[in-house]
């Protein structure tokens, strides 16, 4: 997820996407579905409100972000650069690290259990450590690309840049399943860095300022975020990247999003601004 792709490859979701979250039609509607097809309802669309802001390494290239236990732990990327991170989120300070080998580049990231899962993207292999001291457990080997991971509780869920989310045992890393992610009928791909929320799989759409919110039985995005003034022109650093960092506190109901090399990380509160006629808003 590190070289650059023209916008102009993105799927027409994504561009529906951008229609849903300003309030306007695309330029050129998709055809309406054959009458054989039902028509799939259009997700919530939902903005947000800046709760609080806390610093956050502006060298950090955050390629997975979790909160466990009172404090953030981050996976960073870029070779040479990949590190393993546990964080004080009020003071930003890293309260410990390992870095990766240089040949390796980091990526999403899980906790589950007294286990921390790292993916790496291209190397084809994930990290599991001992998450209060970061003793590496174990190593598995995994096909697909690495990009994006979460954990419901008992599967660690992962992306690889495609439409398809796969559930995994933690045990083994195997494939238990896989969903296929679509948005009013058609595919979205770049899924990236993922959390798992109240039931739902949150997914930022890499160099997008999109998080699309899942449903993990169908693959239907059924709620659009957009995050595209959250960090500020204040906040905004010479080397600041995309957006890409998010993490729950489950027992404060806190939402914390971050990107690559940004300054800070936001708490945030989400609002819906349309909602379809079929489902409800939270």
């Amino acid at each position: 997820m590190f070289s650059l792709r023209s916008h102009l490859r993105w799927p027409l979701a994504v561009f529906l996407l951008a229609s849903l979250a300003v309030g306007c039609a695309p330029s050129a509607p998709p055809p309406p579905p054959a009458a054989s097809q039902p028509t799939v309802p259009a997700p919530v669309v939902y903005n947000y409100t800046i709760v609080h802001s806390y610093p956050h390494d502006p060298t950090a290239f955050t390629e997975g972000l979790v909160y466990w236990s009172g404090n953030l732990y981050e996976s960073t990327g870029l070779n040479g650069q990949s590190s393993l991170r546990k964080v004080d989120l009020p003071s930003g300070k890293i309260l410990q690290q390992i870095p990766l080998a240089n040949e390796f580049f980091g990526e999403g990231l899980a906790i589950l259990g007294n286990q921390a899962y790292q993916l790496t993207w291209k190397n084809h292999q994930v990290f599991r450590y001992d998450v209060s001291d970061f003793k590496l457990e174990k190593t598995f080997s995994y096909d697909p690309d690495g990009w994006g991971l979460t954990s419901d509780g008992q599967s660690l869920i992962a992306s690889d840049g495609t439409n398809t989310i796969r559930f995994i045992d933690p045990a083994t890393f195997t494939t238990q399943r896989t969903i296929e992610v679509t948005m009013m009928g058609q595919p979205v791909k770049e899924l990236n860095e993922l959390e798992y929320i109240k039931g739902e799989i949150y997914a930022n759409i890499w160099q997008t300022n999109f998080i699309v919110r899942i449903d993990p039985k169908t693959g239907t995005i059924v709620g659009v975020i957009n995050f595209g003034d959250l960090l500020s022109m204040n906040d905004r650093t010479p080397d600041a990247d995309v957006l890409n960092g998010i993490a729950y506190d489950v027992e404060n109901d806190r939402l914390f999003i971050t990107g690559k090399k940004w300054s800070k990380i936001y708490e945030v509160k989400l609002r819906s601004l349309k909602t379809s006629g079929t489902r409800g808003s939270n």
